[in-house]
C-alpha cells in the first residue's frame, strides 16, 4: 500500500547521491593533474582544438555548395574557391593531427596516472593503524579502492571526451542558433528522458556493485585457495577441489543473476527512450527539409543546418551519456577518496622528540589497560611492569591472555586504552614513531617471507642498508643464513620463494635464519621473539634460541614462547592471566613456589618423560 511513495523517496535519494558524489571529480581532476601536468595541457589544448573543427569544415563546405549552386557561364567560380577547398583540407587534417596527439596524451596519461594514485593508495595504506587491517569493513573498502586506484581511467578519458564534446555542441548550436534557436529546444527535450534513463540504472548498477563487494572478495579468495602452492596438498589429500569449486559456482552463479536482471530491465527501458531521441532528430530534420522547399533556406543553408542539427543531435546525446558515465565513476570515486580521507589515530605528535640511543631507563607500563577498537572487553587489566636495559623477559599464558598485545602495545601499533607505557619515563606518544620503530627489532611467528632476493630479504630489516652488501653479510653470519644462502645459485642475488621465474623456495628453518638476520641487521635495542619458533621441531628451535641469546646480548628482549624449554634463558618470567600478570620471577624462583608456571612446565614436561 505505501510501496510507491517508498520506492519515489529512494529513487530521489539515488539521484541525489548521484548529484553530490560530483564533487569527487575536481579531486580526481587534482590527482590527475599532479600524475602529468604536461600531458594534461596537451591533451586538453589538442581536445580544444579537435572541437572547433567538425563546425569550420561545414561552413566552410557550405560556402563551397554555395559557390557551385550559383555556379555559370555568366558567374565562373571565384578566385578564392580553391583557396576554400585548401583551407577544408587543413582544418581536416588538423583534426586527424589533434586525434592522434589525443590518442598519445591519453595513453601516457593513463600510465602516469596509474602510476602515481597506485603509488598513493600503497604509501597511504602503509602509513594507517594496524587496527584498520584487522577490520573486515576496512578489507572491503581497500578492495574498493585499489580497485578504483586504476580502475579510474575511463573517467579520466570521459572527461577530456566531454571538454571537447562540450566545445563541438557549442559551436554548432551557435551555427543554429543563426537560424532558428528555437529547433535547440526540441532537440534538448527529446534526450533529456534518455539522459535520465541512463543516469538511473548507473546509480542501480553501482549500489548492486557495492552491495557485492564483500561476495566478490571471497571468490578472489576462493580462486587464489583453489590454486595456490600453500593449500595444494591439502587440497588433493582432503579432495577439496570440488568443493571449493562448487562454492566458487555457486557465489558466481547469484551474482550474474543480479547482473543480468539489472542489465535486462536497462536494455528494455534504455530502448524505448531512444525511440523519442531519434524521434525529436526527425522533428527538426522534417522542419529544416520544409522551409527549403517552400524557400526559406536555401540549398546550401539546408547542408549546413542538416549536418549542424545532426551534429549537435549527436554530441548532445554524447555528452548526456558522458555525463552520466563521468557520475557513475563520480559515485564509484567515493570509497577512493574516502580511504585518502581516513587518517591514522596512532601518529607522531608535531613536536615529536627522537627516539633515545641508547636507552638508559628502558619501558614501563604504568597500570595499561587495553580494549581493542570496537569492543568493551578488556584484553590487558591495569598491568605494571618495567623492561631495562640488558634484562630478558619472557611472557608466558594460554592464548589470548594478551601477550601478543603487550608487543603491539610497546611497538606502539595501538596506544593504551588506559593507563600509559613510558620510555626513560617519557610517554612513548611523545616521540617520534618512525624514530622509535627503528629501535625495535620484531620476529613474529608469522613473519614475511618476501618473494624477493636473498640480499634484500634481509635487508627487509633496515632498508636504508640495501646496498651496504658487508652489513647484510654480517648480519647473514650471525644468523646462521650465510652459509646457506652461499649454497644458493645466485647468492644473495638468489630469488626466494616460488612466486617467479627461477625462485628457490626454503625450508621452515632456513627462513627463520633468514628472518633472524633481519633481527641482527636492525641492530635494535629492544628484540623482540613472538613465538617465533613455532612450526619448527625442538633442534631448530634450540639453534634459534641459542643464537637469540646472542643476539640479545647486552639488550631488552622480550619472548613469547609457549615453549618453557626456551624461556628458561629469560632473566624473569611473566605469567599472563585474565590481562593480568598472575606471577614473575626467574624458573627456579617460579617453580619453587608451585603455581600456575610450576603447573604449566610440569604438564608439558610429562610429554617428554
Amino acid at each position: 500500500m505505501h510501496t510507491e511513495p517508498k520506492e519515489k523517496n529512494q529513487g530521489w535519494r539515488a539521484w541525489k547521491e548521484r548529484l553530490q558524489a560530483l564533487k569527487n571529480i575536481p579531486p580526481l581532476l587534482g590527482l590527475m593533474w599532479k600524475s602529468g601536468p604536461g600531458t594534461v595541457v596537451m591533451g586538453a589544448g589538442s581536445r580544444l582544438a579537435a572541437g572547433i573543427v567538425p563546425i569550420a569544415t561545414l561552413d566552410i563546405s557550405r560556402l563551397i555548395i554555395k559557390y557551385l549552386v550559383g555556379l555559370s557561364h555568366k558567374h565562373p567560380l571565384p578566385h578564392d574557391f580553391w583557396w576554400l577547398v585548401a583551407l577544408e583540407f587543413a582544418f581536416a587534417a588538423g583534426g586527424a593531427l589533434c586525434g592522434r596527439l589525443i590518442d598519445y596524451s591519453d595513453t601516457v596519461l593513463a600510465d602516469r596516472y596509474t602510476r602515481y594514485i597506485s603509488v598513493r593508495v600503497m604509501e597511504h595504506a602503509s602509513h594507517l593503524d594496524l587496527v584498520h587491517y584487522e577490520d573486515p569493513g576496512f578489507y572491503d573498502k581497500l578492495e574498493r579502492a585499489r580497485v578504483q586506484a586504476t580502475d579510474r581511467l575511463a573517467t579520466i578519458r570521459m572527461t577530456g571526451q566531454l571538454l571537447q564534446q562540450v566545445v563541438t555542441t557549442a559551436s554548432f548550436i551557435v551555427g543554429i542558433a543563426f537560424y532558428a534557436p528555437w529547433l535547440l529546444m526540441i532537440l534538448v527535450l527529446s534526450i533529456v528522458p534518455a539522459f535520465l534513463g541512463e543516469s538511473h540504472f548507473a546509480f542501480l548498477n553501482y549500489a548492486l556493485k557495492f552491495r557485492q563487494t564483500s561476495e566478490r572478495r571471497q571468490l578472489d579468495y576462493l580462486r587464489v585457495l583453489g590454486a595456490s602452492k600453500d593449500s595444494a596438498k591439502e587440497l588433493k589429500l582432503f579432495g577439496l577441489g570440488s568443493f571449493l569449486s562448487g562454492e566458487y559456482g555457486r557465489i558466481s552463479d547469484r551474482l550474474l543473476k543480479q547482473d543480468l536482471a539489472l542489465a535486462r530491465q536497462r536494455g528494455w527501458v534504455t530502448s524505448l527512450l531512444s525511440v523519442v531521441t531519434t524521434a525529436g532528430y526527425y522533428s527538426t530534420y522534417g522542419i529544416v527539409i520544409y522551409r527549403t522547399i517552400t524557400g526559406q533556406y536555401s540549398i546550401s543553408d539546408l547542408y549546413f543546418l542538416i549536418g549542424a542539427i545532426g551534429g549537435a543531435s549527436s554530441n548532445i546525446q554524447t555528452i548526456f551519456s558522458t555525463f552520466s558515465g563521468i557520475a557513475d565513476q563520480a559515485v564509484f570515486l567515493t570509497d577512493l577518496l574516502e580511504f585518502f580521507e581516513v587518517r591514522p589515530a596512532v601518529k607522531s605528535s608535531p613536536n615529536a622528540i627522537p627516539a633515545p640511543r641508547p636507552i638508559r631507563d628502558g619501558f614501563e607500563f604504568q597500570n595499561v589497560s587495553f580494549a581493542y577498537p570496537g569492543t568493551t572487553r578488556l584484553i590487558l587489566r591495569n598491568l605494571s611492569f618495567r623492561l631495562e636495559p640488558g634484562r630478558r623477559i619472557a611472557l608466558i599464558g594460554e592464548n589470548g591472555q594478551g601477550k601478543t598485545t603487550i608487543v603491539k602495545l610497546i611497538t606502539r601499533l595501538y596506544d593504551p586504552t588506559a593507563g600509559e607505557i613510558l620510555l626513560d619515563g617519557v610517554n612513548l606518544r611523545e616521540y617520534n614513531l618512525e624514530d622509535l620503530s627503528r629501535e625495535i627489532g620484531v620476529v613474529f611467528q608469522d613473519f614475511m617471507r618476501y618473494e624477493m632476493t636473498a640480499g634484500d630479504n634481509i635487508a627487509a630489516g633496515r632498508i636504508e642498508e640495501r646496498r651496504n652488501v658487508a652489513r647484510i653479510q654480517g648480519a647473514a653470519q650471525q644468523s646462521g643464513a650465510h652459509d646457506l644462502i652461499d649454497r644458493l645459485p645466485a647468492g644473495y642475488q638468489q630469488m626466494l620463494g616460488r612466486r617467479f621465474e627461477g625462485g628457490v623456495d626454503l625450508s621452515g628453518g632456513q627462513w627463520q635464519k633468514i628472518a633472524l638476520a633481519r633481527a641482527y641487521l636492525r641492530d635494535a635495542q629492544l628484540l623482540i621473539l613472538d613465538e617465533p619458533t613455532a612450526s619448527l621441531d625442538a633442534p631448530s628451535e634450540h639453534e634459534v634460541f641459542n643464537r637469540f641469546a646472542d643476539l640479545t646480548s647486552g639488550k631488552m628482549a622480550l619472548l613469547i614462547s609457549h615453549r618453557f624449554s626456551t624461556v628458561r634463558m629469560a632473566d624473569s618470567i611473566m605469567v599472563l592471566e585474565n590481562g593480568r600478570i598472575s606471577e614473575a620471577g626467574s624458573h627456579g624462583e617460579l617453580m619453587m613456589s608451585g603455581g600456575r608456571y610450576s603447573e604449566m612446565f610440569e604438564l608439558q614436561a610429562s610429554s617428554y618423560r
